[in-house]
């Protein structure tokens, strides 16, 4: 498991980036504003999606453990501005007393509980502040206004998403390969994909070198594993084949 931020670390987070992400939507301007990053989506859009995905964990982390997850909120959402953002209020605060009441170490469903991440509250706390994080810079950018992420929690996210995302038994379909991630914080990740699935892995001085490597800020990276930048918004070197395999890869257990 890399290093990550403590529990009510994760909380705090997740309310704070909340509270980013409710200032971007009330600085833009409307709610039918597209989002460039989110092809074919509004606002109103962005703040559904987002919210509706805090009661769906709520719901998630409050049932415990399950084998499939309870059914989507389909509630009404409203469109008036003032009353979407007291319903994301609202949204938000059911995840945080439902992660609160359970704990870090509560297991529940989780769509990644073949990889890395743990399938309990804090897999779940960890996963969201990400999501927020990400549909914050979102939302930033359809008010025209993108305000840097802390660098700590951008770092966080690469690796996440690595812990996350990519990280699966599924068997990988083309030659082995490995990717290397460098942010130029310091911190590096490195990514095995081969007949086993998709792994992080240690970085050790006799690794060799990766079959691609991508550099740039925490921030960057995260974005780019995100699908909000490309290729050419950072310095990649190696084989960039590896990188829209990556892309295109839909694994299935």
């Amino acid at each position: 498991m890399t290093e990550s931020l403590e529990f009510p670390a994760l909380l705090r987070l997740i309310d704070e980036r909340s509270a980013a992400f409710r200032n971007a939507v009330a600085a833009a301007p409307g709610l039918d504003a597209p989002v460039p990053s989110c092809p074919e989506w509004t606002l109103f859009d962005l703040v559904r999606h987002l919210g509706t995905g805090q009661r769906w964990w709520a719901a998630i982390v409050a049932a415990g453990p399950a084998e499939a997850p309870p059914a989507k909120d389909a509630g009404e959402v409203p469109h008036d501005l003032e009353a979407l953002l007291a319903w994301y209020a609202e949204s938000n605060e059911l995840l945080l007393s439902a992660l609160r009441e359970a704990g870090p170490e509560r297991e529940c469903w989780a769509w990644w509980s073949l990889g890395v991440s743990p399938a309990n509250a804090w897999g779940v706390a960890r996963r969201r502040v990400h999501e927020v994080l990400v549909h914050t810079y979102d939302a930033q950018l359809a008010a025209g206004a993108v305000q840097p992420m802390p660098a700590d929690v951008a770092i966080d996210g690469v690796a996440e998403f690595l812990d996350t995302c990519n990280s699966t038994p599924a068997a990988w379909p083309h030659e082995a390969a490995t990717v290397h991630y460098h942010a130029t914080e310091g911190r590096s990740w490195l990514l095995a994909l081969d007949a086993t699935g998709a792994w992080p892995a240690p970085l050790t001085d006799h690794a060799g070198p990766a079959s691609a490597s991508a550099t740039g800020t925490a921030e960057q990276l995260l974005l780019f594993v995100w699908g909000r930048l490309t290729r050419s918004d950072l310095k990649i070197e190696g084989d960039q084949r590896v990188f829209e395999q990556l892309i295109a890869w839909e694994p299935k257990e």
